[in-house]
């Protein structure tokens, strides 16, 4: 197991966004794992979302020290499986989720994952280590 850490984006957006609720506690754990922090495609393309230019999403990762890391083959085929399963359990989403990506990302690679969605990562991954609050 490595000990990067993929961070969700729900907890950059967090920060980007000073949440009232949550800033505290996502800047604490970021700030408690400085060299380790991780995100892949799927975060990258969350945080674009609400982006004006490539460089705001660019200025995040230098800021946050973020690692962009590619996602495996491995990772495709369990959030592929990951999904086979969401769909067989009554899921009604026609395409895979993020979340499926994120998660099968950290299982391929033993990442621990940094979130505050839990439930999903623990139904689809349940061998992937939390950080959660």
């Amino acid at each position: 197991m490595t000990d990067l850490v993929l961070v969700d984006t729900n907890v950059i957006l967090d920060i980007t966004g000073a949440d009232p609720v949550w800033l505290g506690w996502s800047s604490g754990q970021l700030a408690g794992l400085v060299h380790r922090l991780a995100i892949n495609p799927l975060i990258y393309t969350e945080l674009c979302h609400s982006a004006g230019k490539i460089e705001d999403v660019e200025a995040i990762l230098a800021s946050l020290g973020l690692i962009y890391l590619e996602l495996p083959r491995e990772a495709l085929f369990l959030a592929s499986q990951a999904f086979r399963n969401y769909r067989r359990n009554g899921g009604t989403k026609s395409a895979p989720l993020a979340d499926f990506f994120i998660g099968a990302h950290a299982q391929a690679e033993g990442f621990t994952l940094l979130t505050r969605d839990v439930d999903r990562y623990r139904s689809y991954f349940p061998s992937v280590p939390l950080i959660h609050p």
